[in-house]
């Protein structure tokens, strides 16, 4: 299939650009007589809004995250109470309209929930017949990312389409291909390749490496910055931190480290570009349990310590994470320190890990639901379809 594909994605979390931007370059990669364009969401529909919105949702997050969790769960499944964000839906439709219009796509991904439901309105109002595919970020359902216009669901695991089927979505709708990652990270982190890597990035061969994460934007919790000190001094680890967009992280963890411990020698980070070969050169990874860095790491075979997951979706992929034998959960500060020092001095365990996170096969994952995409077609809808996604939304209006 030839054409264009359009990608919306959103700012509301670095996982949904991301990945867009997986596909993206997946599409130009393995289709060249195909054409790949991106397109932020909430930019286009809200020009004056878009970085105050962008703002308010990760001061939000940060501050209120039992609130943000209480209204997750409250609105997982389709409900009276959750069809109240699927009314926003029809916002914006005239310029979607203009921006269909102007790139003519062949089929439209959403990598966004907001734009999954914008783009099902187009389609039960009659207003476009182009195939449109929801690509899930996070290792959960969620009815924000159902909506009965839509013609396809690719999905990260099985967890997922469970989930979907529970709720009425038919089968032939869902595609499990794993989350989207970017080709650099389709590799597969061979350890063989890790010398030379670790030489390029200036790092030691006889010493682990721990990376530590906290999303594109920076959320640290004091009890990964108490593990970068405790690491510090002991001085038997390579300690890399990425701080990615936030840089006034990046300058407290330098001001607080060079006071705790000086000399300390913990790299610190700003956004990396070549996140595959910190992760390919790493022996472990500490990080919140965010869709597009947990599937990037185990693409890598990297195995990973989960550390206070915010209420919601990372939540849910914790569970997936532990479950699938890839990540080990630490609660509290004390739990962190101990389950990454033991790691470290366990290769055996670490093994074991990376062999579950091979199981997985998720360095393909991108290949996969590019191929979900490109054979997606526009499925008739029947007006009266039995499905509790169906009815819910046809109530709300």
């Amino acid at each position: 299939m030839n054409g264009k594909i359009l990608l919306l994605s959103g700012p509301f979390g670095e996982g949904h650009k991301q990945a867009a931007q997986a596909l993206l370059e997946t599409c130009r990669l393995t289709r060249p007589t195909a054409e790949a364009v991106t397109v932020d969401f909430m930019e286009w529909t809200l020009p004056r809004l878009h970085g105050w919105s962008k703002a308010v949702f990760h001061q939000g997050v940060q501050k209120f995250p039992s609130v943000y969790g209480y209204l997750f769960r409250r609105t997982k499944k389709p409900s009276a109470f959750s069809t109240l964000t699927g009314r926003l839906r029809w916002y914006g439709l005239k310029r979607i309209a203009k921006l269909l219009a102007e790139v003519k796509p062949s089929v439209i991904v959403s990598t966004f929930p907001l734009a999954a439901a914008a783009m099902s309105a187009m389609k039960m109002a009659g207003l476009t017949d182009v195939p449109t595919v929801t690509v899930i970020t996070d290792h959960t359902d969620h009815s924000y990312w159902v909506h009965p216009g839509t013609d396809r669901y690719v999905v990260g695991s099985e967890k997922v389409r469970s989930g979907l089927l529970e709720i009425g979505v038919p089968d032939y709708r869902i595609t499990v291909t794993g989350i989207p990652v970017r080709p650099p990270f389709c590799t597969g982190g061979s350890s063989c390749k890790r010398p030379a890597l670790r030489a390029k990035l200036g790092l030691r061969t006889d010493m682990p490496v721990l990376l530590m994460m906290g999303g594109g934007y920076g959320m640290m919790h004091e009890g990964m910055v108490r593990l970068m000190e405790e690491e510090a001094r002991k001085g038997t680890s390579q300690v890399i931190v990425v701080c990615g967009h936030n840089e006034k992280l990046r300058t407290k963890l330098e001001e607080r480290l060079n006071a705790a411990v000086p000399g300390h020698g913990v790299r610190l980070t700003g956004f990396v570009t070549n996140m595959e070969e910190y992760m390919a050169a790493s022996d472990l990874i500490v990080t919140k349990p965010g869709g597009l860095t947990t599937t990037e790491a185990i693409a890598m075979r990297l195995p990973m310590v989960l550390f206070r997951p915010l209420p919601g979706q990372e939540e849910d992929n914790a569970d997936f994470l532990t479950e699938a034998g890839v990540a080990v959960r630490a609660r509290v500060e004390r739990e962190l320190v101990a389950v990454v020092g033991k790691l470290l001095d366990e290769p055996e365990r670490l093994a074991a890990m990376r062999a579950h996170a091979e199981r997985l096969h998720m360095e393909t994952s991108s290949f996969h639901a590019l191929d979900a995409i490109f054979s997606a077609r526009h499925i008739p809808l029947p007006r009266w379809e039995n499905s509790v996604v169906h009815s819910v939304y046809e109530n709300a209006h």
